[in-house]
């Protein structure tokens, strides 16, 4: 079978470059989605481990992090993925994209909050001792002066957790998720040619991670630039 005839087989007869184009809907949304509860998740473990580390408080939530820490970035995220699914959420009806949604934002919020924490540790403690000659408590501190310090060092970390996050949700298929890597599956299965919809959703993702890439790189050479200055 000659490339033009494959090509019309795997993508033009039944409208079959349907499941491709709404394969990279659902994983846009799983993806965006995600990362705004991974980077709230983040955020949020980072200030309690920090507020532990600066001041010995919180002692218990920083226990309860550590904890999630562990588990989180010592499992495999196909497997948090499938716990969530056919555990957690076994005798309830949710949708499927909502569940991927939890499961992947749960799975970057761990890697977010060492990343925010590994920013914010690294600013100097007399930035701290600054906010309080300034007459700050420890909050409006971590609010006004340490958090914009820290956001501009992690800033292109961040990018590029969301960079690896796109590429995690292409495990999603596991609970039938019908996303971009489940399209190009559905296609295989009717036409039985794997080499041209593997394809099309291999450069799908390389063209949408090159682009997220070039926009990150950007972002490092105007951030550098600005630190010149």
């Amino acid at each position: 079978m000659g490339f033009i005839e494959s090509f019309r087989q795997n993508f033009i007869e039944a409208d079959r470059w349907k499941y491709l184009t709404n394969g990279l809907m659902t994983t846009m949304i799983v993806t965006v989605f995600a990362v705004l509860l991974g980077m709230l998740l983040g955020f949020l473990v980072a200030i309690i481990r920090c507020t532990y580390l600066k001041t010995g408080k919180m002692k218990v939530g920083n226990a309860i992090c550590k904890l999630y820490l562990t588990v989180i970035r010592g499992t495999p995220v196909v497997v948090q993925l499938l716990i969530i699914y056919f555990v957690v959420f076994a005798s309830v009806n949710i949708s499927k994209t909502i569940v991927a949604i939890i499961a992947f934002g749960i799975n970057s919020g761990a890697y977010v909050a060492e990343i925010v924490r590994g920013g914010i540790m690294s600013i100097d403690n007399g930035q701290f001792e600054a906010g309080r000659s300034l007459g700050l408590n420890y909050a409006q501190t971590m609010r006004l002066i340490i958090m914009p310090q820290a956001l501009r060092t992690v800033l292109p970390a961040l990018a590029n957790e969301c960079i690896v996050l796109l590429k995690e949700t292409s495990v999603a298929g596991y609970i039938a998720l019908n996303d971009l890597t489940k399209g190009g599956d559905q296609i295989r299965s009717q036409t039985f040619s794997p080499f041209l919809p593997l394809i099309a959703v291999a450069v799908i993702y390389l063209v949408i991670v090159m682009f997220l890439s070039y926009l990150v790189g950007k972002l490092e050479r105007r951030m550098s630039l600005n630190d010149r200055r």
